[in-house]
C-alpha cells in the first residue's frame, strides 16, 4: 500500500464497501520454496467484513497448500486505475503518476469441509445474480444433480477470517482542486477506455464506491 497518509484516510467501512462491491481479487500467500502463490478469485465478503468466502479448483497450488492447515494470506482488490500526465495539472515541475484504488484484506485462510461447498456456491451466485435484476436469478438447482456433482468434485470451499483491512485511494489528493479537475478532465478525454473515466469520477467524488 502507498505509505503517504493522505492516500490512506478512508475508513474501514468504505474500504470494505469497495471490496464487497467488486467481489473479485488476487489471493496471495507464501508458498515457501515455491515462492509466492497467487490465484484470482471471485468472493463474497460478509456484511460485517469479518469473513470472505470463495472456492478454489482442487488442483490449485493454494488449495494444495491449505490441506496442511490454515495459512496467513492477503486478498488484494484493485479497482479503476489510470496514468496521469503531468501536463494535465496546469502547473509547472510535475512528474507522471498513476492513480488507483486498492484494498488489501489480510487474515487467515483455510479450507472448509466439503459439505459446505454447495452453500458457499449458492451464496456467491446469489450476490452476483442479485445485481442482474430484474433477470430471474440463476440457481444451482437448474443444473442436473449428476452434472453439478461432477463439477463440485473439482473445487473446494475456503474462507478467510479477516484480521486487518487496508486501503489506498490515490486520487491526486496532494494537488489543488484546480489541478485535480485538470487531471480528471485529462483522464476523461484520454480515450483509453472506461477505467480512466472511472478514476476521474472518483477524483471528483462521484464514483460508485
Amino acid at each position: 500500500m502507498h505509505p503517504n497518509p493522505i492516500y490512506r484516510a478512508e475508513g474501514v467501512e468504505r474500504n470494505l464497501g469497495f471490496a464487497r462491491h467488486l467481489g473479485f481479487g488476487t489471493l496471495a500467500l507464501d508458498g515457501g520454496v515455491a515462492g509466492p502463490l497467487l490465484s484470482h478469485i471471485p468472493f463474497r465478503l460478509s456484511e460485517d467484513g469479518s469473513e470472505v468466502e470463495f472456492h478454489l479448483v482442487r488442483s490449485n497450488p493454494i488449495a494444495r497448500a491449505l490441506t496442511a492447515g490454515a495459512r496467513p494470506a492477503v486478498i488484494a482488490v484493485v479497482g479503476p486505475h489510470g496514468y496521469v500526465s503531468p501536463d494535465w495539472y496546469g502547473i509547472e515541475n510535475q512528474v507522471p503518476t498513476w492513480n488507483y484504488v486498492a484494498v488489501h484484506l489480510r487474515g487467515s485462510v483455510e479450507l472448509l469441509p466439503p459439505e459446505r461447498l454447495r452453500a458457499v456456491l449458492d451464496r456467491l451466485s446469489a450476490v452476483n445474480e442479485a445485481r442482474l435484476l430484474p433477470k430471474e436469478p440463476w440457481l444451482t438447482d437448474k443444473v442436473e444433480p449428476e452434472a453439478l456433482g461432477k463439477m463440485m468434485r473439482m473445487i473446494v470451499p475456503a474462507r478467510m477470517q479477516v484480521a486487518t483491512v487496508e486501503g489506498t485511494w490515490k486520487l491526486s489528493q496532494n494537488k489543488s482542486p484546480a489541478a485535480i479537475e485538470g487531471a480528471a478532465r485529462g483522464l476523461d478525454q484520454s480515450g483509453n477506455g472506461s477505467e480512466p473515466s472511472a478514476v476521474a469520477a472518483l477524483m471528483r467524488g462521484t464514483g460508485p464506491f
